[in-house]
């Protein structure tokens, strides 16, 4: 069987249509297996970058590497440089292609990262929280933006998970302790009514995913166990992880949308399992299940969750079929078939 199989239709022949260069580019490195020498793939990235969303982004982008207003770029929600810086990175852009990605990453380092590897809200170590570390520390992989001073930010991740060498909260002897956002390990969040949040937990298990293996540390090791089995300990169709104040779960689980800030879907959480690996594991089939019915006759998705009007541009029209959320569901579908270095010799469970 391939992915293909799953599609209701030729759904990869509508995403690679040149009325959108964003998501031909993405198509066509993702689920088409151009080689990236390949001249065809070289010139639809180059026009990726130089039409469209990538383009419109960045030429809203102040010269020292903000949007909007300097600082640790949080606020104003959804145009300043953390959501600007995310949104590129989920459109494939990358620092080699325009001098300009690489400017906005290191503004951000500058001023949004403590000395402690927290990425912050406000640029003090009070104002993090798992959801902002887990979508930076991806979006600047993402990006293709190396620098030493990700590393920590990875090892913080890890050890604000586990708990290993960070203080409770109300401990002001040391700076390296939980706060009112990141209140505790386990993914504990203030926003979350101190409880375990999962919209957190599906962005720092993307981005360790996301992580080269080579750079996975003990710390890191054992931060992704912890993860995956709280991401398990529910079947991830029903969503029925901690809600805060709430008796269910939101229903924005179940609303597929792009681009993806801090507010989650079960597609976010099914690409975090399947980088680390799971897309095999029998504990995803419902949850996979559901992904494939909620493709329409034409083998497209359409856009449930939508920022229209918040973003610097808009990605379609809500509840109308949608290449950005097709080209998503599209790449779960793909690499759940992948083979994993752990297990080369795997054969799929969800055929």
């Amino acid at each position: 069987m391939v992915w293909t199989d799953s599609l209701r239709c030729d759904s990869l022949s509508w995403l690679l249509e040149m009325d959108q260069p964003g998501v031909r580019y993405l198509a066509q490195r993702d689920l088409s297996d151009l080689p990236q020498n390949n001249p065809e793939f070289i010139e639809a990235r180059k026009k990726a970058h130089q039409e469209g969303p990538i383009a419109a982004i960045l030429d809203q982008m102040d010269e020292p590497g903000y949007w909007v207003e300097p600082g640790p770029g949080y606020l104003p929600k959804y145009r300043s440089t953390v959501w600007s810086l995310i949104m590129l990175a989920q459109l494939g852009a990358k620092v080699d292609q325009d001098e300009r990605i690489g400017t906005a990453c290191q503004y951000l380092l500058a001023h949004a990262l403590t000395d402690y590897g927290q990425f912050s809200a406000s640029g003090t170590p009070g104002s993090t929280a798992d959801c902002l570390q887990g979508n930076m520390c991806a979006a600047l992989l993402d990006l293709g933006f190396e620098d030493p001073r990700l590393d920590g930010a990875f090892d913080w991740m890890a050890r604000s998970l586990t708990g290993d060498g960070i203080t409770q909260m109300g401990d002001k002897s040391t700076p390296v302790r939980y706060y009112s956002g990141n209140c505790g390990p386990g993914f504990a969040c203030g926003s979350n009514n101190k409880q375990p949040c999962a919209w957190g937990a599906a962005k720092v298990m993307l981005a360790f995913g996301k992580l080269p293996k080579e750079k996975w540390t003990s710390q890191i090791k054992d931060a992704v166990k912890q993860g995956i089995d709280f991401l398990f300990s529910v079947d991830p169709a029903d969503a029925n992880y901690p809600s805060g104040w709430n008796d269910k779960p939101s229903t924005n689980w179940w609303k597929f949308g792009f681009p993806v800030f801090y507010v989650t879907d079960m597609l976010q959480i099914v690409e975090a399992l399947v980088r680390l690996g799971h897309g095999q594991d029998p504990r995803l089939i419902n949850a996979i299940n559901l992904i494939k019915d909620k493709q329409d006759a034409q083998g497209r998705w359409i856009l449930d969750y939508s920022y229209s009007g918040k973003t610097w541009i808009d990605f379609g029209k809500k509840g109308q079929p949608n290449k950005w959320v097709t080209y998503r569901a599209a790449w779960v579908l793909k690499n759940l078939y992948r083979k994993t270095d752990d297990d080369p010799q795997s054969t799929t469970l969800l055929a």
